[in-house]
């Protein structure tokens, strides 16, 4: 799957915009606040109708306009086109997918996955848990169609149940602990088969960057592995009702990067831990490519500035070597790495809003 063609209208400075990308390697430079960063965001609004730089859309519009367009042309492996595109004029959101307006943002992600990179990214190894859990369901999601109805089962349940521990409302208690327990059960099940499933990608690509032995990644499901949820929930429900939530269940699910059973983070370099990161979320897409599933785009957004120019490079060459489609953003031309070795590519520069290609 590739993005053939990007059509842009008014997405913060980007006025009107119009690229066909390279199949494999796109690479944008341009100097801060130059518009390079937007190129991104229109893709990944197009592929989730979400910003990964502002909580609403509406801050996302073009400051002279009232609405928003993005389109775009994607290319599957069987020579089929798709088209899809967006629009939002600060209140409502259309989504149209192959000239039929559609109602679900999922239906974008299936039609165009996106995996993004940038520069708060990093905190997915050393900020708390929610990332984590989002970026393991991300991939169950993609690889799995029937995780995320299970998955909205799970989240009413637990809504539920906080709201009837608020009230300290015991009686009906037990309807919903047994719908946590059903779909909570299968939520955690999938997370520990993708986890298992995802290492050898992980560590396979971990190598390639970094000289780290004795790696691993420990899933916690989120209450005893040893027990079931149901008898979790009944014990702590005296102090679910004090404090008025749930205290276990896959919504305090993690998992843990160790080196020589401790935790990666508390000793490794800085460098080294952004290191890891890109190899988690290459492995991701990686994982999807070999199970035999689509991959869409990897979105790198000014993610390897402070890395040297030996890792830029490697990053560059695996990079090349994958089957997927790269969107990758820099300052300078030279910060990309060496160019030499990675064949075919596209290079665009942004300034002041307008995005030509090199």
């Amino acid at each position: 799957m590739a993005l053939q063609k990007l059509v842009i209208y008014r997405v913060r400075n980007l006025e009107q915009v119009s690229i066909n990308p390279a199949a494999k390697i796109n690479l944008i430079y341009g100097n801060n606040a130059s518009g390079k960063s937007s190129v991104l965001e229109a893709i990944h609004l197009l592929g989730r109708a979400s910003s990964f730089r502002s909580t609403t859309i509406k801050n996302v519009i073009h400051f002279a306009h009232n609405d928003l367009v993005i389109s775009g042309h994607v290319r599957f492996s069987n020579e089929h086109v798709s088209t899809l595109g967006i629009k939002h004029d600060g209140k409502n959101l259309q989504i149209r997918i192959d000239q039929e307006n559609r109602h679900s943002r999922s239906e974008l992600a299936y039609a165009l996955p996106i995996q993004l990179i940038h520069p708060k990214s990093y905190q997915l190894l050393d900020a708390g848990p929610q990332l984590r859990r989002e970026f393991l369901d991300w991939g169950i999601f993609n690889q799995h169609p029937d995780f995320l109805e299970n998955w909205r089962h799970f989240k009413k349940a637990l809504t539920h149940r906080n709201a009837l521990l608020k009230i300290r409302s015991v009686k009906e208690l037990n309807v919903w602990d047994h719908e946590l327990q059903q779909y909570g059960t299968i939520v955690a099940n999938y997370r520990k088969q993708y986890l298992t499933e995802l290492s050898p990608f992980f560590f396979n690509i971990a190598q390639q960057f970094l000289t780290l032995e004795n790696l691993e990644l420990k899933l916690i499901q989120g209450w005893d592995d040893e027990s079931l949820l149901l008898d979790k929930l009944a014990e702590d429900q005296e102090k679910d009702l004090r404090y008025g939530f749930t205290h276990s269940g896959p919504h305090r699910a993690d998992f843990q990067l160790l080196i020589n059973s401790r935790k990666v983070k508390d000793f490794v370099s800085r460098g080294q831990l952004k290191l890891l990161m890109l190899s988690l979320k290459l492995a991701q897409v990686e994982h999807l490519l070999q199970t035999g599933f689509t991959s869409g785009c990897i979105l790198i957004d000014d993610a390897v500035a402070e890395l040297d120019f030996s890792s830029r490079t490697k990053l560059l060459e695996f990079l090349t070597a994958m089957n997927t489609q790269v969107f990758l953003t820099a300052t300078e031309q030279n910060e990309f790495g060496d160019l030499q070795e990675i064949g075919e590519y596209k290079m665009f520069h942004v300034e002041h809003g307008v995005v030509t290609e090199v």
